[in-house]
């Protein structure tokens, strides 16, 4: 069956809808990501022509131990937001799901770190974390510590605090994904396991946990995304130390671009983490989201 056209109007014009889009896709993401695939088979110090070198670069980062020391902290760093960016704002967001008494005010406070700058926000932690901060005077105070702890000096402590924040400030997002998730699932089915006995620990397992799958499945590729990729809370909370402890890929990246100008060795290291990114995120798919199509 063929499509009426409009009078006047002219075969071209539908074409021409998505041409803004596909200028800002191409300049802000095609010809960057191509540059920098270019770049990483040279020598490039963003200053001199590049110098085409091969697969050096990539042979370059197998015996480099600051590069597999970054990627085991991102993978820790991952590990230690899982609970609190995948697990732990399901059971939030079935309690704000609920109808109690303050419960918006609850939601929009609980939401107000994700719309607070990042920068801000690991401004306002390193006081926390400080020597003389408010958690070792919580700490010492309640006779959990002899002594404060200089929790961002300490290889021990810098990156459980560094997960800490992250977490912290993007729960919310992640509790509002699944809000909507909850929000679909049908109320007669929570009714009729009510009536069967079932209480709210064989509720959440029975019925939310299987019909939030894909939902549970978004929030852990964005996890993995936002772990791998960390960057701000990094720079402005620990600059990747102290001795390496929290260096993370993509302050590495950043750190080898544009403090020691080897931007040809950065895009390489770019391009694993992309390889890598895109590995995880289809393994996700096949453990969580193709489960769930395939049914």
């Amino acid at each position: 069956m063929a499509i009426s056209r409009i009078p006047g109007q002219r075969w071209y014009t539908p074409y021409l809808f998505p041409i803004p889009a596909l200028v800002l896709f191409g300049v802000f993401f095609a010809w960057p990501a191509i540059t920098a695939l270019q770049l990483s088979f040279t020598d490039y110090d963003g200053v001199s022509p590049p110098v085409f070198t091969g697969v050096d670069n990539f042979v370059r980062i197998l015996g480099d131990s600051r590069f597999w020391t970054a990627l085991r902290n991102s993978l820790l760093f991952l590990l230690g937001l899982f609970p609190l960016l995948v697990v732990l704002p399901l059971p939030l967001a079935a309690l704000i799901n609920q109808k109690l008494p303050g419960i918006r005010t609850f939601r929009m406070l609980y939401y107000l770190p994700v719309v607070t700058s990042m920068v801000a926000v690991a401004v306002a932690w390193n006081y926390v974390f400080h020597q003389q901060g408010v958690l070792n005077w919580l700490l010492t105070g309640f006779g959990l510590l002899d002594e404060p702890i200089q929790f961002l000096l300490d290889p021990t402590w810098a990156l459980p605090a560094l997960i800490l924040v992250e977490g912290w400030k993007s729960m919310g997002v992640y509790m509002m994904i699944y809000l909507a998730g909850l929000q679909t699932i049908p109320a007669n089915l929570y009714e009729a396991a009510r009536v069967d006995g079932a209480g709210a620990w064989r509720r959440m397992r029975s019925i939310t946990v299987p019909l939030m799958m894909p939902y549970i499945a978004v929030a852990i590729t964005m996890a993995m995304l936002d772990a791998m990729q960390a960057f701000t809370t990094v720079f402005v909370m620990t600059k990747g130390g102290p001795q390496d402890a929290t260096l993370m890929l993509g302050y590495y990246i950043w750190s080898e671009a544009f403090e020691k100008y080897d931007m040809g060795y950065a895009s390489a290291v770019g391009l694993v983490l992309w390889v890598l990114l895109i590995v995880m995120a289809l393994l996700n798919y096949r453990l969580t989201g193709g489960k769930q199509a395939e049914r």
